[in-house]
């Protein structure tokens, strides 16, 4: 039996181009679902991706980390803290991706969970994540971190009106 070696570790400046290339992945693979044409305008990464994430490198309140096989980078996460109006701290994960390849093995758990370390060690209340509707996957692999739904966002598109 082969040992596959999954892990996640702190993102550094060298990760930046393959970080980009994975960003640029995952932006192809959700445009087409539901909701993620507007996804890829609004809460999606603005690409390439490499200079916002080299100033999270040093940024006290976020966690940028890659996802490796056996050393090799096959995904990312990015968890950023925000301060709610009460005070209260809030993790928000905007980055979660694994290249399909590496999919399956455990390497978006590692990923989770150190996000979700990093947030309790903040002394985050809560963590927050986006799942377009319809991606089951995504809303599954969440809820195994216990993540569920506390809002939904509702949109009409007006294209075809104008």
């Amino acid at each position: 039996m082969i040992k596959i070696d999954e892990a996640a570790r702190p993102a550094t400046a060298d990760d930046l181009p393959v970080i980009d290339e994975l960003a640029t992945a995952a932006v192809t693979e959700m445009i087409p679902l539901r909701g993620g044409d507007v996804w890829s305008q609004n809460e999606g990464p603005e690409l390439p991706v490499a200079d916002e994430f080299a100033a999270a490198l040093g940024d006290a309140r976020q966690q940028l980390l890659v996802g490796t096989i056996d050393d090799v980078v096959v995904g990312y996460g990015r968890l950023r803290i925000e301060e709610l109006r009460t005070g209260n701290l809030l993790a928000v994960v905007d980055h979660v991706y694994v290249h399909p390849e590496g999919r399956g093995v455990g390497v978006g758990e590692a990923l989770m969970d150190a996000l979700v370390a990093f947030a309790v060690s903040n002394g985050c209340i809560g963590i927050d994540s986006i799942a377009l509707p319809g991606d089951r996957q995504t809303k599954n692999f969440f809820e195994t971190f216990g993540l569920k739904a506390r809002a939904l966002t509702v949109h009409r598109s007006l294209i075809d009106e104008r």
